[in-house]
């Protein structure tokens, strides 16, 4: 079978990024290898987001950049999946009528079946596409081969255990695009982690929309929540680290904080978005949980658990955000003290009520305030990370840096660290002594033992 090249590019979230290396995983027993460039490539995949405006503009602007090199390759497949595929299908086909594939979250593990059915279409007819944006009832986790890791080392690994949501927040599309809360059976998900295991995986992430609303069913039938599926994984002797991603504040449960309690393998970082510090705000998002009852959670992990971290998610300038919601907002910022967060300034998602409600924030205040909310933010992200200078971390090393005879690793809670070490040691959990901190990362020097294994 001749090699033929695949490029694809992942936008937004981790559970793009799985979908990317699921996407890998069922292109390679049909002769597809990865490749960096797109020029040049059989098949392009860009993976798309469709929470924000700029990436899907993202899309258009590298849909425009492809073009003259699909115009060169006249049997490129160029494709666009993902989010913004599911809900902007038929516009993506009217400004880049050059695309030849369009699908949805739900439908790429139709991928082989479907770029045979436009081979035979365009046999007939060059200009043919494909669009594929249903919501099928059999499950696509039933169609996909084993995974693969999800790093060059092959430590890490993501595995998605739920999908889609039911909270319907007013300024989402997820809901729309990936459907509602799915969980997938535990047997499942258990199959999939051995199996990354016995590749030598060390460190698992498990993905979901809404990944502590998981309500999987064991082979028995019975309910597994987040927190029991934590704790038997946590018995697996080659699994060292644990983590999971993303959660929502009315999802925290019982199980879910014993597990953070007692099990040393779940990694001292917990993700928990809040979007604004205001009640108001918060309402008409229709989260369903005040700021009181987002802090209650935080204040509940850190008795439970001291050590642990947060990073979270802030909306800035969502209809009706008035200075002192705003204010409001600064103020939890503070309480909470963040490791780290992601924070955007709000736009409008065709569909959603948010779009539609009366007072938009003026473009020149979400700016100012996006501003503002970053400084504070960046500000204690760099006070966390210096106080780490001069203590040991625990650094899983994935990869290598910049400059030769560098590695760059992750520690417990996420912070990059680079340090001076052979190439061997990627993929080992090393002590690392913390010697300096930026904004963005730690320089770290790797602590001797005896048998030398450590050594540079």
């Amino acid at each position: 079978m001749s090699v033929k090249k695949l490029f694809i590019k992942s936008y937004g979230c981790q559970m793009n990024v799985y979908d990317s290396n699921r996407m890998t995983d069922l292109l390679r027993p049909l002769g597809y290898e990865t490749t960096d460039l797109a020029e040049g490539a059989d098949i392009v995949i860009l993976n798309t987001c469709h929470i924000r405006e700029k990436a899907e503009d993202k899309v258009y602007s590298d849909l425009g950049r492809i073009k003259p090199f699909k115009a060169a390759k006249s049997d490129m497949i160029l494709a666009v999946a993902g989010c913004s595929a599911q809900a902007l299908g038929d516009e993506i086909l009217r400004q880049a009528p050059y695309v030849d594939m369009i699908f949805g979250p739900q439908t790429y593990h139709q991928l082989p079946e479907m770029i045979a059915k436009l081979s035979r279409a365009k046999s007939k007819d060059p200009r043919a596409t494909i669009l594929n944006v249903d919501f099928p009832e059999e499950s696509k986790f039933d169609h996909l081969p084993d995974p693969t890791p999800t790093n060059a080392d092959g430590s890490s690994a993501f595995v998605s255990i739920q999908e889609g949501c039911d909270k319907f927040c007013t300024f989402c599309v997820v809901p729309y695009t990936r459907g509602a809360e799915y969980s997938r059976p535990v047997e499942k998900i258990i199959q999939e982690i051995k199996a990354l295991l016995s590749r030598g995986i060390k460190e698992i992430t498990l993905l979901g929309q809404n990944v502590n609303a998981f309500h999987g069913l064991d082979s028995n039938s019975k309910e597994w929540n987040l927190g029991k599926l934590i704790k038997h994984i946590a018995d697996f002797q080659e699994l060292e680290r644990i983590r999971y991603t993303t959660s929502h504040p009315n999802d925290m449960h019982d199980d879910l904080y014993e597990a953070h309690h007692r099990v040393s393998k779940l990694m001292p970082h917990l993700h928990l978005p809040v979007q604004v510090g205001s009640d108001s705000i918060l309402k008409a998002m229709n989260r369903k949980h005040t700021c009181d009852d987002y802090l209650k959670i935080i204040d509940k992990m850190k008795s439970l658990r001291p050590e642990i971290a947060f990073s979270s998610d802030f909306i800035v300038g969502f209809p009706g955000e008035s200075e002192k919601d705003f204010q409001e907002t600064l103020k939890l910022i503070e309480n909470v003290k963040y490791a780290q967060a992601y924070s955007f300034k709000y736009s409008i998602r065709p569909g959603t009520p948010a779009g539609a409600m009366e007072y938009q924030v003026p473009e020149e205040v979400k700016n100012e305030r996006l501003y503002r909310l970053q400084d504070l933010l960046n500000t204690q992200q760099l006070e966390f990370n210096k106080s780490f200078v001069g203590k040991t971390l625990d650094v899983l090393f994935e990869r290598d840096g910049k400059h030769e005879g560098q590695l760059i690793g992750k520690t417990q809670y996420l912070q990059s660290v680079y340090v001076d070490g052979k190439k061997r040691l990627k993929g080992s959990i090393l002590e690392t002594k913390i010697i300096d901190a930026k904004q963005n990362g730690l320089a770290g020097e790797l602590i001797l033992v005896q048998d030398g294994t450590q050594d540079q």
